[in-house]
């Protein structure tokens, strides 16, 4: 299963309009709380803990305790009949120093995190992160500039000025994967680590088709003309809020014409040197990205299909 993907939480969306059931589940000590500092999910275990970690989620009256534990808190669903939160600590110092955090764990970087709990565990923290990241970017209406108060659990702002409401937002991302016989084009940005190389992406614009997209964004960064555009999976990447919908498309040639713009650079990866970079090693100084990528899994699914 890809990153991210895979929630084990029924996310009981019939109970978001209901403030006295969402405020009695927060309160009641069998629920389960995430505490976020600064979009950092909290773990158990010490930083040199070896994985896999399991995901601090804490007792209600744990996460009040904490010092700075006054922003958003969103519920992400139910577990059976435990509700889960994700709690923002707003605070300058790391909460995790300071009881009655202190010596239960600490707060690690989403996609590090995810790396290092289990499946299930790495989607919770998908949401929560992605939810929590909305909240701090939306504290004002965008139609008229005033405060908006947080509804629905989470899942709605409200602005009592003009009234407008505001809901979580995702924004669609083709990454694609164009192959041309036994060997597929994967570029390298301009922030990536030496020898790094991905699959093509770009975000969706409006009027835009899934296959329209991958047909330009392949063109605009690599001049290369793909057809037969096909879907391969999804996966929701909470960095801010995005849903990857990773396709493959059949490229008409293997001339490059690279957009400095886009990337550093692009290549055709012959399907052999693909498989054993996908098994880790590491090949005339070129690497992938590591499984928490879904880039990692489109190169993969092409590599093993024709071995």
């Amino acid at each position: 299963m890809i990153p991210f993907a895979g929630s084990p939480l029924n996310r009981a969306s019939e109970k978001r309009t209901d403030p006295a059931w969402i405020e009695a589940k927060r309160r009641d000590p069998s629920s389960l709380v995430l505490p976020l500092w600064r979009l950092e999910p909290f773990v158990l275990g010490g930083e040199k803990t070896p994985p896999p970690l399991r995901l601090g989620l804490l007792r209600p009256e744990v996460v009040d305790a904490i010092p700075g534990a006054s922003g958003p808190c969103i519920l992400l669903g139910l577990d059976g009949n435990t509700a889960l939160f994700a709690q923002d600590v707003v605070t300058a110092g790391n909460p995790a120093e300071v009881e009655p955090l202190a010596g239960l764990g600490h707060f690690r970087d989403a996609r590090t995190a995810a790396q290092i709990v289990s499946i299930k565990d790495a989607a919770i923290i998908g949401q929560a992160k992605a939810m929590i990241d909305w909240h701090q970017r939306h504290g004002f209406c965008p139609r008229c500039g005033s405060p908006t108060k947080l509804m629905d659990a989470g899942y709605r702002r409200l602005c009592d000025q003009c009234n407008s409401e505001h809901f979580p937002r995702v924004d669609p991302v083709v990454i694609m994967l164009a192959t041309h016989g036994d060997a597929c084009l994967v570029g390298r940005g301009k922030i990536f680590p030496p020898g790094m190389f991905s699959a093509l992406a770009g975000f969706m614009e409006p009027g835009e088709t899934i296959e329209e997209a991958v047909r330009r964004e392949v063109f605009e960064e690599a001049g290369v003309k793909v057809t037969d555009v096909t879907y391969h999976a999804t996966q929701p990447w909470p960095f801010p809020s995005s849903l990857m919908i990773g396709c493959f498309a059949r490229a008409q040639s293997r001339q490059l014409k690279v957009d400095e713009n886009e990337l550093a650079e692009a290549r055709w990866l012959e399907r052999g040197l693909a498989l054993e970079l996908i098994e880790g090693k590491k090949t005339d100084g070129i690497h992938l990205p590591p499984p928490i990528a879904i880039a990692h899994h489109l190169i993969k699914a092409w590599a093993l299909a024709g071995s």
